[in-house]
């Protein structure tokens, strides 16, 4: 096959090509929401300020167990072009949008090219690396994930001061094409030598699953109580829908998800485990900027920042992961010992509270950074050392697809947990000294994550009581502070139970060539 053999330099191409276009799907997440302000302002969309965020993930999950396996029937190489065109296409268009409306169909359109490239890339490293190999150029690329959550705050904060928002998508573009045509000469192409049927009843039903399955987690606790007619709906409606794509795949010549994928004890370790610890990782990242500036009262500007010390934690445990794998031929005790590391690291966050230091917070962040970050090369190469070549392609982005979901889930299930022991914190404050229309404000735990909202609160505040106000609203900080490390504690048991599945993980050994 032509992805043997090829020189070291072809290589090198390859992977800078790679990092750059991951770079570019990953960093754009960042880069919107610090510029999502001034858009909504110039936009006048605030009652759809969510949804850009919701289509990009919405279209991105969806696409990536689609696209796997259509890597596999057509080759890694015009599905990469395919992902890099629609994510530039998608780009230009949402730089362009008049409205709030066009700006969030335009990021569905480029989300759909960010989930290709998300599992297109983890695939294109299993074709040309041996298992053997495979593991320190994936600790590589897995470390651009958290390079780009470091970076892109500043980048997307500097573009909306000093240029216009509309540049955080126009600047894809250079660097898009750059990369299509460093990919265009050094990546080859295997030519297809059978006709495969594409499995058209399987991509339908999927969608039409997933679609109301992902906005009932993302809407649940937020828009619409967990068990309101809304929500139990689009959870029956999806249940119903992904019963009926388990009997279309079972007689699918060519799946779309294989269901003997699920035969393989490896795999469903992995997706198991890349599932808790994607929920953990996206939890932390949720609350962890939260806590930082409405309880240690931070003066950053960026709240992507505040999480530096964890992305850092988890490139260098990626990079180190990957090397070890590669050098030992083993990743069974490193799957462990994530597990083991993560959950320390959410003992300590449970322990944080209002009397919390920046190195108290600091050294959770780190130690619970390394534990995810040695999770992102390993699963990967395990999923992919336990099949065939020919099921790179729906075995990668079936595990990326759960860890897509898992995030998504967890950051419903945690948020909406928080949100409730809010509530039930704030009912317990004594607010009788406070005017009556402002009593109604304290029902509401949003209105104490808005600077805006509580500088609005206190100018209503009579002189004489407010030293009373400013009593209440410690309470308030102990109350978020409180349900924010309740919220990690469950996540000690969510990383206990990442660690008993890992034990069940079997070790194959890793091949040092392709048959």
């Amino acid at each position: 096959m032509e992805f043997n053999n090829l020189s070291k330099k072809r290589i090198a191409f390859i992977m800078f090509g790679l990092m750059l276009t991951i770079l570019l799907a990953a960093l754009d997440s960042t880069i919107v929401g610090t510029a999502m302000p001034t858009v909504i302002n110039d936009l006048q969309g605030m009652d759809l300020y969510a949804w850009p965020f919701t289509a990009y993930m919405l279209t991105s999950t969806i696409a990536i167990p689609i696209f796997g396996k259509l890597a596999d029937i057509y080759g890694r190489k015009p599905l990469y072009f395919f992902g890099v065109i629609i994510f530039l296409i998608g780009s230009a268009l949402s730089g362009i949008s008049q409205t709030m409306l066009q700006l969030v169909i335009y990021r569905g359109i480029q989300g759909v090219g960010g989930g290709v490239l998300m599992s297109g890339t983890m695939q294109i490293v299993g074709e040309i690396f041996p298992p053997l190999e495979r593991g320190k150029y994936m600790g590589i690329i897995t470390s651009v994930f958290g390079l780009a959550s470091i970076f892109g705050p500043t980048v997307g904060g500097f573009i909306t001061d000093n240029m216009n928002w509309r540049w955080i998508f126009y600047i894809n573009l250079p660097f898009g094409f750059l990369a299509m045509l460093i990919m265009f000469f050094a990546l080859p192409y295997n030519k297809l030598r059978e006709k495969r049927r594409v499995d058209y009843a399987g991509v339908v039903s999927l969608v039409v699953a997933l679609v109301p399955l992902l906005l009932a987690f993302t809407w649940a606790g937020k828009d619409y109580a967990w068990n309101s007619v809304q929500i139990l709906g689009m959870f029956g409606f999806s249940l119903i829908m992904l019963a009926a794509f388990a009997l279309i795949e079972q007689k699918a010549a060519e799946p779309i998800i294989p269901l003997s994928l699920f035969k393989n004890s490896i795999f469903v370790t992995s997706i198991i485990a890349g599932f808790l610890a994607s929920s953990l990782m996206f939890s932390a990242v949720m609350f962890i900027p939260l806590f930082v500036q409405e309880v240690m009262g931070s003066s950053a500007t960026n709240s992507g920042m505040i999480i530096t010390p964890m992305m850092l934690s988890q490139v260098f445990a990626g990079i180190t992961t990957g090397q070890i794998v590669s050098r030992t031929g083993k990743y069974k005790l490193l799957a462990i010992l994530s597990f083991i590391v993560i959950t320390i690291g959410m003992f300590l966050f449970s322990r944080l509270n209002v009397d919390s230091t920046n190195q108290q917070i600091i050294a959770a962040m780190i130690v619970s950074g390394a534990g995810i970050g040695i999770t992102m090369p390993v699963f990967s190469l395990c999923v992919q050392n336990a099949f065939p070549r020919s099921q790179i392609g729906v075995s990668t982005s079936g595990l990326q697809f759960f860890r897509n979901i898992g995030g998504t889930i967890g950051t419903a299930v945690f948020g909406s947990m928080m949100t409730s022991g809010m509530t039930k914190g704030l009912a317990k404050i004594d607010l009788s000294r406070l005017p009556n229309p402002l009593k109604t404000l304290f029902g509401n735990p949003q209105a104490f994550t808005n600077p805006n909202v509580i500088n609005t609160i206190k100018s209503q505040i009579p002189p004489n009581l407010q030293a009373a106000f400013g009593t209440i609203m410690d309470q308030v900080k102990s109350v978020l502070a409180s349900s924010i490390s309740d919220v990690f504690a469950i996540g000690i048991f969510i990383s206990v139970a990442g660690l008993i599945t890992v034990f069940f993980l079997k070790e194959k050994e890793l091949a040092s060539s392709y048959d």
